[in-house]
């Protein structure tokens, strides 16, 4: 079992952590936003990465899910959904860096929206 150790940053940054063998792990941060595609609130959970109603995305993260360390800043568009084990994956395409990546599909999400990406 890996030990985990707490880093703090700076009060204007959030905690990130490490395990003793340097690994980086997710960090969970709730944030609310307005969705720069298409304008809805977003209520987050602290693992909110899209909006729910269009699936576009903010290039925030660069390394790891929650690090918000991109410079980029740039929309994520949502240019497939895959159904892998039981679960919708979403792929993005920054549309900033043409960075690529995919997560999971989240409770909330439009249904339709999803199953209308899926190839």
């Amino acid at each position: 079992m890996k030990n985990i150790i707490r880093k703090i940053d700076p009060p204007s940054s959030f905690d990130k952590l490490r395990t003793t063998d340097g690994q980086r792990n997710f960090v969970r941060k709730k944030e609310d936003f307005r969705c720069e595609h298409c304008g809805a609130e977003v209520v987050g959970d602290g693992y909110t990465d899209h909006c729910p109603k269009c699936l576009w995305g903010k290039h925030v993260d660069r390394e790891i899910p929650g690090d918000r360390e991109s410079e980029c800043k740039s929309l994520m568009e949502p240019v497939r959904v895959l159904y892998k084990k039981g679960e919708y994956r979403i792929v993005y395409r920054c549309t900033g860096c043409s960075h690529k990546f995919e997560v999971r599909a989240g409770i909330g999400d439009d249904r339709e929206k999803l199953i209308e990406l899926v190839n």
